[in-house]
């Protein structure tokens, strides 16, 4: 039977830059790698790189809100606006940001266009 999640993970074209990407920005850390797969550790969860063998990652429907389909990896951020200069810094689309009485949230895209969340609850 089920017994946890092992992973959650995006297509990326670019395996190294990726890497990078979700290393030196998102502050995760390389769990095991090759060039078609590399899984990552963001505070005990498992998030997956697969790699599109070159091909882009194709776009679906997004706005400031989030993705319109599938699903979407939110981050938890202990200072939102701190980390989206951060984003903004390494390249990162900002698709959206909300101010609201359960907390701070930003909506971004990765460097192949994966949307992504940061919040930082009151929950």
């Amino acid at each position: 039977m089920i017994s946890g999640v092992h992973d959650i993970y995006y297509n990326v074209k670019d395996m190294k830059r990726a890497v990078e990407f979700y290393t030196k920005t998102l502050n995760m850390t390389v769990s095991w790698e090759s060039d078609h797969w590399s899984s990552l550790d963001c505070g005990g969860v498992m998030i997956g790189l697969h790699w599109t063998e070159g091909s882009d990652v194709p776009s679906f429907p997004r706005d400031s809100h989030g993705a319109q389909c599938g699903g979407t990896l939110t981050l938890k951020s202990d200072d939102v606006s701190k980390d989206r200069k951060i984003l903004e810094d390494a390249g990162a689309n900002i698709l959206g940001e909300v101010d609201a009485d359960w907390g701070h949230m930003l909506v971004f895209e990765d460097l192949d266009g994966n949307v992504l969340k940061l919040q930082n609850a009151k929950y």
